[in-house]
């Protein structure tokens, strides 16, 4: 497949929504406010989910030693030669960003407001750790300034979720995403296809599930290997099938033709660094594997929603 054919936009993607919502050009800069998660600190569990390790998706300007305000202005610096004109969301990413007292949840989302150029928030979190209290507060945020809440839903089968640890429920997903829908708040939930036990029939199954969600934006992310994490023990003793690049883009294929065709969708994929890694081993870069998603819908006609019309 050529990375370089022009690409037609067969699904609803994420960058062209974005740049609909502002005047101006916003790159997201990633924070680590010094969040657990309620399945490591032992409130449900330890150990996290058994595919975890922050350090796959925090950049490099990412120091949860510091405050939020100097993280994002790190983060300014590390954009600024892209596009000198350029806005920003501050992204409350590593670990759960609601698991902590109303005040102090305030004070670091204010904090960060209070940044120059930053004209938004986005908030990574879990299904059971949002009040609605601080869901109320969200929506009032959301009067004066962009608001977008995160959750890592994961997998829509509970005996996925038992199996990787992750210490809630498919129907927790549903509910805290359904209350945050009804406050007017923009919400997105993260899936991974290829979790241990989920084969393309299971994601299949999902698919149409998912997209009942109120969800206003979808991640999807391929499993992948970390090193020294639980699951990377659990590979390397009894191995489990893991998508070759191919495989995957015609099960991404599959699956977006069973999402309802206004669910935006942000991302298909994830790059974690090399020296983390085990598997799999694509050598692509993010934009690289969706130009060959984009370019394998486009040959084969292949478009957001074929056979979620068909269902409904």
């Amino acid at each position: 497949m050529d990375l370089n054919k022009v690409n037609t936009p067969y699904y609803n993607d994420y960058g062209t929504w974005i740049r609909r919502q502002f005047p101006y050009r916003v790159q997201k800069i990633s924070i680590d406010a010094g969040f657990t998660c309620p399945n490591r600190d032992g409130r449900l569990s330890t150990g996290g989910c058994i595919y975890c390790d922050n350090r796959t998706f925090n950049p490099s300007y990412c120091q949860r030693r510091l405050p939020v305000r100097e993280q994002l202005e790190e983060g300014k610096r590390f954009f600024a030669h892209k596009y000198p004109e350029m806005k920003y969301l501050a992204y409350f990413q590593a670990f759960t960003n609601t698991y902590a007292p109303l005040a102090h949840l305030k004070a670091l989302y204010e904090e960060a407001l209070q940044v120059e150029d930053i004209v938004g928030i986005v908030i990574g979190t879990r299904p059971d750790c949002v009040s609605d209290e601080l869901l109320d507060y969200l929506a009032e945020l959301n009067k004066r300034t962009f608001v977008l809440v995160e959750y890592g839903v994961e997998s829509a089968n509970n005996d996925t979720l038992l199996r990787i640890n992750r210490g809630h429920t498919f129907e927790q997903s549903q509910q805290a995403i359904e209350r945050t829908h009804q406050r007017g708040l923009l919400t997105g939930a993260h899936i991974i296809l290829g979790l241990p036990g989920e084969d393309a029939q299971e994601s299949m199954r999902q698919a149409t599930i998912i997209s009942e969600l109120p969800i206003d934006i979808l991640k999807i992310h391929q499993m992948q290997i970390i090193r020294n994490t639980r699951l990377a023990t659990a590979y390397e003793a009894h191995p489990f099938h893991i998508y070759s690049v191919d495989e995957y883009i015609r099960l991404i294929a599959a699956y977006i033709q069973r999402l309802r065709p206004t669910l935006i969708l942000e991302r298909f994929v994830s790059q974690s660094p090399k020296d983390l890694l085990i598997a799999p081993h694509w050598g692509l870069k993010n934009y690289e594997f969706t130009n060959l998603l984009a370019n394998y819908l486009r040959d084969h006609d292949i478009h957001q929603g074929q056979f979620f019309l068909k269902s409904v």
